[in-house]
């Protein structure tokens, strides 16, 4: 999925020129245009333009896609419930296993008004000067979800 590739390309790019994506994904310049502008209608990317570069981006409602479509193919959650609660950081959902157990489903959301100088108090982004907030978001995720295995 061209969703994919959009997020590899979110590693290193803010903005992700159609000519790199059409090259990750093995696609023609017009078949990768024609998904991404299905994806833009379910506003699942956005396309943005600046003065030196022109593109797509993943917003917080494809990458959540990503996540429920990985989760889902790996069978861990068969279905999404009602919202639990949001804070400065996540949004976290009911969500139910094959098996009918039910367990929280934690969304991480950096970059939030509230949460700006996370990019001053927190190690995730290293040594880089520019990174993606969805990308810090999953950083953020992966760490958390490491400590929760250890616990």
């Amino acid at each position: 999925m061209i969703a994919n590739q959009v997020e590899m390309g979110m590693k290193n790019h803010e903005i992700i020129p159609v000519s790199l994506l059409s090259s990750i994904a093995s696609l023609k310049h017009g078949g990768c245009n024609k998904i991404l502008r299905e994806l833009v209608k379910h506003k699942l990317v956005v396309y943005e333009r600046t003065k030196t570069v022109q593109g797509y981006r993943l917003n917080y409602g494809g990458y959540d896609y990503l996540a429920l479509k990985t989760l889902c193919s790996r069978e861990v959650i068969i279905s999404v419930g009602n919202q639990m609660g949001v804070g400065k950081e996540s949004d976290i959902y009911i969500v139910a296993s094959p098996n009918e157990e039910q367990y929280a489903l934690k969304l991480h959301r950096l970059g939030r008004t509230s949460f700006r100088n996370l990019k001053n108090k927190r190690d995730y982004h290293k040594h880089r000067k520019n990174m993606s907030w969805l990308y810090l978001s999953r950083l953020s995720a992966m760490k958390e979800f490491a400590y929760m295995k250890v616990m």
